[in-house]
C-alpha cells in the first residue's frame, strides 16, 4: 500500500508539473497540436511514448547518481563543464517560463473571476512563498490532490464535447503546415517539457528507493499527460477556429457545463498554474544554493520578484516568443538524455 501511494504521488506530479498555464489553459496544446489538424491525434501518441520512455528514464539516472539537482544530472549527460554551463542556461528558462506560468494566473483572475490582473499575480506570489518551505513534499501533496480532480473534468468535457457537432472535427481538420513542422512539433513540445520537468523530477528520483516504484510511477505519468493532451486536442478541434482568439480557451470550453463547473475548472486551472510555479522556483532555488551563500528564502525572494517583473509582457505574447526558442535547446538535452547509456 505504501508503494502503491508513492507511485500515485508520483504520477500525480509528473503530470502536475507539465500541466502547467499553457497546458492546463489550452494555450499549448492550440500551438503544437491542435493547430495541426488531424496530424494531432499521431502526434499526441508519439509525445505520450516519449513522456513515458524519457521522464522514467530521468528518474532512474537521477536515483542511480544519487542527483541533490538537475545540475548533477546535466552533469553527468554533458560533462563537468559544459553540464555546468547548460544548468544555468536551464535555471534561465525556468525563470523565463515560471514569468509564463505568473501571466497565465493573472489572466486567469482578470478574464474568469472578475478581478484585475495585478491581484493574481500578487495572490500566486504570496501563497508561493508560503508553500516553498514545505519543499517537494507540498509540491506532491499539492498534485495529489489537484491531478485526480483535472482527470475526472477532463472526462466531464470529453463527454460534453461528444455531443456537440464538430465531435468528430479532430479526425478531418486540415493544416496548410509541412509534415517537418507537424513531426517536430511534438518533439520540441516534449523535449521542452521535459526539460524543465527536471528541476522536479530529479530530486523526486533521488530520493525513491524503489527502481520498480519510479518505472510504475513514470509510466503512469506519461500516460496521463497524453491522456489530457488528447481530450483538451479532442474538444478544442470541435471549436476550431473560433476557439483561437480566447486567452484561455479551455475554460471558455467549460463555460458549456455550466457556471458551477466553469469556476471549479477556472480554479482548477489556477491550482494547475500555481503547483507547476511553486515548483519550479523551488528547483531554481536549489540550484542557485550551490553558487549563492544566502538563506533559501532570500534566493526565492529574489526569484519571484524577476518573475513579477517580467510577467507584465502578458500572456500568449510571452508563450508564443519563449516556447518555440526553448524547445530547440531542449532537443538537444532530450537528444543526449535519449541517447545515454551507462559507461559500465
Amino acid at each position: 500500500m505504501k508503494n502503491a501511494v508513492k507511485v500515485l504521488q508520483i504520477a500525480f506530479t509528473y503530470i502536475g508539473t507539465v500541466v502547467g498555464a499553457g497546458f492546463a489553459t489550452g494555450q499549448e496544446i492550440l500551438q503544437f497540436f491542435t493547430r495541426y489538424g488531424k496530424w494531432g491525434v499521431l502526434t499526441i501518441l508519439l509525445s505520450t511514448l516519449l513522456f513515458i520512455w524519457l521522464g522514467t528514464k530521468m528518474m532512474l539516472l537521477a536515483r542511480e547518481i544519487k542527483a541533490s539537482s538537475y545540475e548533477d544530472l546535466n552533469r553527468r549527460l554533458f560533462g563537468d563543464r559544459i553540464g555546468r554551463g547548460l544548468s544555468i542556461f536551464t535555471m534561465v528558462v525556468l525563470i523565463g517560463v515560471n514569468s509564463v506560468m505568473l501571466a497565465g494566473a493573472g489572466s486567469v483572475f482578470m478574464e474568469h473571476l472578475g478581478l484585475h490582473y495585478q491581484t493574481g499575480l500578487w495572490i500566486t506570489l504570496i501563497c508561493t512563498y508560503l508553500l516553498l518551505g514545505r519543499g517537494i513534499g507540498g509540491v506532491m501533496q499539492l498534485n495529489s490532490i489537484v491531478v485526480p480532480m483535472m482527470l475526472i473534468l477532463s472526462l466531464a468535457i470529453i463527454s460534453n464535447t461528444a455531443g456537440t457537432p464538430g465531435a468528430t472535427r479532430f479526425f478531418t481538420l486540415g493544416t496548410d503546415s509541412s509534415l517537418l513542422a507537424v513531426w517536430a512539433s511534438p518533439l520540441m513540445y516534449t523535449a521542452f517539457n521535459l526539460s524543465m520537468a527536471q528541476a522536479v523530477l530529479v530530486p523526486i528520483g533521488s530520493h525513491t528507493a524503489s527502481r520498480r516504484v519510479i518505472i510504475i510511477g513514470g509510466i503512469l505519468g506519461g500516460a496521463g499527460v497524453g491522456f489530457m493532451l488528447m481530450a483538451g486536442h479532442f474538444a478544442l478541434s470541435a471549436y476550431m477556429p473560433g476557439i483561437v482568439q480566447y486567452e484561455i480557451p479551455m475554460g471558455s470550453i467549460a463555460q458549456q457545463l455550466g457556471t458551477t463547473i466553469q469556476l471549479i475548472y477556472i480554479l482548477l486551472i489556477f491550482m494547475e498554474i500555481f503547483s507547476t510555479f511553486v515548483a519550479d522556483v523551488y528547483g531554481v532555488t536549489l540550484q542557485l544554493k550551490q553558487y549563492i551563500h544566502v538563506p533559501p528564502k532570500w534566493i526565492s525572494v529574489a526569484i519571484l520578484v524577476i518573475c513579477y517583473v517580467t510577467s507584465q509582457f502578458g500572456f500568449s505574447s510571452l508563450l508564443s516568443v519563449l516556447y518555440p526558442v526553448f524547445g530547440m535547446f531542449s532537443l538537444l538535452w532530450a537528444f543526449m538524455l535519449a541517447m545515454y547509456r551507462r559507461k559500465d
